[in-house]
């Protein structure tokens, strides 16, 4: 019996008739449309579905959708600020860490995660934060860098602003 839910994703407000059973990865692509979301293993080994729920990263395969009602769900539809795009996403395509591109929304939110909690990584504090997320193109040192010229221009960014480091 399909139960009614009202999910928050990046801001918005859906209001959906879902099975109990039904992972948000599915809830996201099938029924509100954001394809960015991959869909991998569906066993939370590959990382390809991550998403924020409430600023921590998820694998959205494990989550149900159920559970994320009343959770504010960030996709990386919702990471640039309409066409501008997030630091993060901007290191990614400048420094090269996309290939194929499957597993780059999982990466970009896990690394926006981090960044927003450890504004100042080490390359193996990236490492570690980044475990999760599988490649198979790009052999993980691009993936790095991107993340560090992100943290370097968030850093910047914030000072040009009158914040400070």
């Amino acid at each position: 019996m399909k139960k009614l839910i009202t999910l928050t994703v990046n801001g918005e407000d859906y209001e959906l008739a879902v099975e109990p059973n039904t992972p948000l990865v599915d809830v996201i692509r099938h029924e509100i449309g954001l394809t960015g979301t991959k869909k991998g293993c569906g066993i939370g080994d590959c990382g390809a579905c991550t998403v924020l729920m409430d600023g921590v990263p998820v694998f959205s395969c494990l989550v149900l959708a159920v559970e994320a009602q009343g959770h504010d769900i960030l996709t990386i539809e919702g990471v640039a600020d309409g066409l501008e795009l997030h630091p993060v996403q901007k290191a990614f395509v400048e420094v090269g860490a996309i290939q194929c591109g499957f597993c780059t929304p999982g990466m970009v939110l896990n690394s926006l995660a981090l960044l927003k909690r450890n504004p100042k990584p080490t390359e193996a504090e990236i490492r570690k934060a980044l475990s999760g997320n599988l490649c198979r193109c790009t052999g993980y040192q691009k993936i790095t860098e991107a993340v560090l010229t992100a943290a370097d221009e968030m850093a910047n960014t914030e000072d040009k602003s009158g914040g400070t480091k």
